[in-house]
């Protein structure tokens, strides 16, 4: 889709109508877990269905087959990558429910044997081709997080609360940026993904300590439902009209939004503190009165 060029030197000098986004960047910005080298593993199996075509019945099928379990290999392994890259932003994380990396690699192995059979039937190469292949494959992009991070003293059922609200709330921001690509301007894309990177601060917030839910419900569910439907709107009235009025209001609502959402995450830590400072004086309390004597200032 083109998109309007507009700039401090551009003829239309649209960036005088209001000011720039505060940041030119964002600090959540990262680089995309799926590379070329995961997407370059969708080019075997289109190799090898091609290589199959004149030798055969039997041979067609066992190609298909073999360019099948490759291509589910790869497809399998852009999953894996991004639910590692999901786990690895957060400081509290479960471990991915289905072990997608290991099961890309044990397809790949699979899909490596069936090639080999084809070209040389028994048993022996075909078991060395396809142990090859997954022991490579896992040496290249390793296995799935096996263990929790960060659970220790957390209520699962809560966590689970959590998983659901935020994953809620990824899908209306997800919404909210498909939504806005669609105004062609560069400046409001920039700035809604500048809002992004404010929400997932609370929703990292949330992730580490499940309690801060109650108070950041409405934030994670009604707030953002509302700014992705506003969002909607902003993008079908500007992509026909390139109204200004329309641009300067919906900048507004982000800044509103982005400011509620930063001093929620504010506050929530400040809660957090406080808590802490009371287990600590609790623990001292206890300890004095065991007969223990705490220096608080260290020479």
């Amino acid at each position: 889709m083109a998109q309007r060029y507009g700039g401090k030197y551009s003829p239309d000098r649209s960036s005088q109508d209001s000011p720039e986004p505060a940041s030119k960047g964002f600090k959540g910005a990262s680089v995309d877990p799926v590379g070329a080298r995961s997407n370059i593993l969708f080019v075997p199996p289109i190799i090898l269905a091609f290589m199959s075509i004149n030798d055969g019945a039997i041979g067609l099928a066992l190609g298909l087959v073999g360019a099948g379990a490759l291509l589910l290999g790869a497809w399998l392994l852009r999953g894996g990558l991004t639910a590692e890259a999901a786990f690895n932003a957060r400081k509290v994380a479960r471990r991915p429910a289905f072990p997608r990396k290991i099961a890309a690699a044990v397809f790949t192995g699979l899909g490596a044997s069936i090639a080999a059979y084809a070209t040389e039937p028994g048993l022996i190469a075909p078991v060395i081709f396809g142990v090859a292949a997954a022991a490579l494959h896992v040496g290249a992009f390793g296995i799935d997080p096996m263990r929790n991070k960060g659970m220790e003293g957390i209520d699962t059922f809560q966590q689970d609360r959590v998983a659901r609200a935020v994953d809620e709330a990824e899908r209306h921001l997800n919404a909210m940026k498909d939504a806005v690509k669609r105004s062609g301007e560069r400046r409001i894309i920039a700035r809604v993904e500048q809002f992004e990177a404010t929400a997932r601060d609370l929703f990292r917030t949330v992730e580490e300590d499940p309690r801060d839910l109650t108070g950041a419900k409405k934030y994670l569910g009604v707030y953002l439902m509302g700014a992705r439907d506003a969002t909607v709107k902003f993008a079908d009235v500007y992509a026909r009209t390139q109204d200004p009025q329309a641009r300067t209001d919906y900048e507004a609502l982000l800044d509103d939004l982005e400011q509620n959402f930063a001093a929620r995450t504010r506050k929530m830590l400040l809660d957090d503190r406080s808590d802490l400072t009371v287990e600590i004086d609790v623990l001292r309390d206890r300890l004095q009165r065991e007969g223990v004597r705490i220096e608080r200032d260290i020479e």
